[in-house]
């Protein structure tokens, strides 16, 4: 490995082990694990094809046991709640409480990446998001599995006017707000052109 290419590991697993300590302190005083409080940010940025128990197993890269187990401690203090599709009524679909709402902003670390991000140049952050996610698409087709990525970033995401979207895969009419959400069907594209642009 490089001397660049190192510093870079070095830089990201630092990052993610300060991150991993701010959501470790705030899980343990809600009397819950790391992986808890990951899960439950996951079902509310999920979209309409992703809030399931199957797609929250992939996302955590976990057994279904574990997940069972996780899911049960969460239903029991109250932070998810479960229904049957409406479509579907074998397909159990999970949704985050007003108490995991509540719990979640609680544990939100937005204000302080902010404040330690707003050290860069609007130009660095978008180089530096731009290198990231470079190395995180390389990463990700090299193991093959899913991206889980924001729908609008999607290779498959198609801008049918100025607030309106379909998906390319369903075929389905996307609003504004799912254009936001992270889906199990995500496709990184080869180049992922400017969400801004229109094009």
């Amino acid at each position: 490995m490089n001397e660049s290419a190192r510093t870079l590991l070095e830089l990201v697993s630092c990052l993610g082990r300060v991150i991993h300590e701010e959501e470790r302190g705030h899980a343990l005083s809600a009397g819950l694990q790391p992986v808890h409080l990951t899960a439950l940010s996951y079902l509310r940025d999920a979209n309409r094809y992703s809030n399931t128990p199957h797609a929250l197993t992939e996302f955590l890269g976990s057994t279904k046991g574990t997940v069972s187990q996780s899911l049960l401690l969460l239903y029991r203090k109250g932070l998810v709640e479960r229904e049957a599709d409406p479509k579907d009524g074998r397909v159990v679909r999970l949704r985050l409480s007003a108490a995991g709402e509540k719990l979640l902003r609680g544990a939100a670390l937005d204000a302080r990446w902010e404040s330690a991000a707003g050290a860069l140049s609007p130009e660095d952050a978008a180089l530096a998001s731009q290198a990231l996610a470079t190395v995180l698409r390389s990463l990700q087709r090299g193991r093959g599995g899913r991206t889980f990525g924001v729908c609008i970033t999607c290779a498959l995401f198609t801008r049918v006017g100025a607030r309106s979207f379909r998906c390319g895969l369903t075929g389905e009419s996307l609003s504004q707000s799912d254009s936001t959400k992270i889906c199990r069907e995500h496709m990184l594209p080869a180049h992922r052109p400017d969400p801004s642009s229109g094009k």
